[in-house]
């Protein structure tokens, strides 16, 4: 057997040579040009070798990469958690919109730059990127904590929204670099359920940290942004060690596992994430008909997920409840979404419907929405919040997922999920402005807005998509689509990307 399997530096050796005869197809790695580190093994012993991989891959990222996401979800939003503190009261925010403006400005910012964050990303390296990120935001969290009036709280979060707008982009496009495309959605939502695990610890972290008031000469609510803030650039000093570029140069696995990576993202249809930057593929993601039915869709995942997020404890408040009784009872729906993101996640990998597991789980969000906005019951409005919580946050990452699985070539899906997410975060500024404390307890305009999100845009974008992609699918399979490729040259056909007959799309 060891005769039959090389060892990993001549494997590497032969990497090397195999990429350099493709540099007239930059970024083109087929299966056939990776040499085969598991020659001669049964299939057995190749699943076994496989599944030993991919455990060590999760361990390695999908922890890491769910605390820094936590930490994101919890400094963007809580604000909320410093309003029920009192933080309006002492910085002098008078106003009738003044706190609605706070909300607003961090997704003008955060959305203006997420398109270019993943390209950044590429550019820069992912080590680079995310240690630079983390510890600009957690500085500038910790900053807030000092603020003493209005328009510093302003520059804060308008300089919190640009730090902060590379992490979900880029972790989402990370992953797609990693994992198969029917491995993707239970990674990419077990890491998403860290923002409604931070939703859930947030509420408890700023019961207790409210408790420092006085410290220091210091409220409250600028010890909730102080101690988040400071806990962010711990864990983002470790950023550096913890965060490997690609799988071809993580120094976690081995030369064979590099290689066993590799080959079965290739064997996936994958492109290499060695792939160099081309602007037609910037070109080709705005031209794509996807690109834009994806970001319809989560104009329905995001408005709704900042509406709940962020007045949560502003609907709680309306409903009777108030200090940290309010911040203790935003607890359970967190905690039952994250459940349900995570449950999701596995349920569209195993069956890859991913659009049907979208129809089936915002009719929860849109029962529990209605719940709030015709009934008084406090008993069934928080009832509601469940239903919400449990129906909006599993579309996110499926939803993502959805998209990564469609669109081939690394820059490409760089780019879409870029666009799509930030054109996704700036409806963040139509959910900052939709709660108006006239109309409480019943925020009629808030909780309609959030409906019509969910319905047109969420579910009516999401039956689109699938409609659209399942007759294109159909006519790849019945031959129809054969002809794509005429008169295209080999670098025509790689810019291409999925627009091949061979790809068939994930519905």
């Amino acid at each position: 057997m060891a005769d039959e399997v090389k060892d990993g530096s001549a494997l590497e050796k032969e990497v090397i040579s195999s990429d350099e005869s493709l540099k007239d197809v930059p970024g083109k790695t087929p299966l056939d040009e990776l040499p085969d580190p598991d020659a001669g093994l049964s299939d057995e012993e190749r699943k076994a070798l496989d599944k030993k991989l991919m455990r060590k891959v999760d361990a390695w990222l999908i922890p890491w990469l769910c605390l820094l996401y936590l930490l994101s979800f919890l400094d963007r939003t809580n604000i909320g958690n410093a309003r029920l503190a009192g933080m309006e009261e002492d910085i002098g925010m008078t106003g009738r919109h003044d706190y609605n403006n706070t909300l607003t400005i961090f997704f003008i910012s955060y959305a203006l730059a997420e398109p270019i964050t993943n390209v950044l990303l590429k550019r820069l390296s992912p080590r680079v990127f995310f240690t630079g990120i983390i510890l600009i935001w957690g500085l500038i969290m910790t900053l807030m904590g000092l603020v003493t009036n209005y328009a510093g709280l302003l520059a804060a979060r308008w300089f919190l929204g640009l730090a902060e707008a590379g992490l979900f982009p880029g972790v989402n496009y990370y992953l797609s670099c990693w994992y198969k495309r029917s491995e993707l959605g239970v990674r990419a939502a077990t890491f998403f359920s860290a923002a409604a695990l931070a939703g859930s610890f947030g509420g408890l972290l700023a019961a207790a940290i409210a408790e420092m008031r006085g410290v220091g000469g210091k409220a409250g609510w600028a010890w909730i942004f102080i101690i988040e803030g400071l806990a962010t650039m711990f864990v983002g000093g470790f950023c550096w060690w913890m965060v490997f570029d690609w799988p071809d140069t993580a120094r976690f696995l081995t030369p064979d596992e590099r290689l066993r990576v590799r080959r079965r993202l290739a064997a996936d249809n994958q492109s290499s994430t060695g792939e160099e930057y081309d602007k037609r593929h910037v070109i080709a993601a705005l031209k794509d008909w996807k690109c834009w039915g994806y970001a319809l869709i989560y104009m329905g995942n995001l408005c709704p997920l900042y509406a709940f997020s962020l007045f949560l404890p502003t609907i709680l408040n309306g409903m009777g409840y108030s200090g940290t009784r309010a911040q203790l009872l935003s607890v359970p729906p967190y905690a039952v979404a994250a459940c349900m993101t995570i449950f999701i996640g596995w349920l569209a990998d195993r069956t890859r419907q991913r659009g049907l597991c979208n129809m089936g789980v915002v009719l929860l969000a849109i029962v529990g929405f209605i719940m709030l906005l015709a009934s008084q019951d406090p008993q069934i409005q928080y009832a509601g919040t469940f239903l919400g919580a449990a129906g909006i946050y599993p579309t996110i990452p499926n939803t993502l997922s959805w998209a990564s699985n469609n669109i081939e070539g690394v820059y490409k899906r760089g780019v879409i999920i870029g666009i799509v997410v930030g054109w996704g975060n700036l409806n963040g500024v139509v959910s900052s402005n939709i709660y108006l404390s006239e109309e409480r307890p019943r925020y009629w305009t808030g909780h309609g807005t959030v409906l019509a999100y969910l319905i047109v845009c969420l579910l009516g974008g999401t039956v689109f998509m699938y409609t659209m992609l399942a007759l294109e699918n159909r006519k790849r399979r019945s031959g129809r689509r054969d002809g794509m490729h005429e008169g295209m040259t080999e670098d025509e056909i790689w810019v291409a990307g999925d627009k091949r007959p061979d790809f068939i799309y994930t519905l």
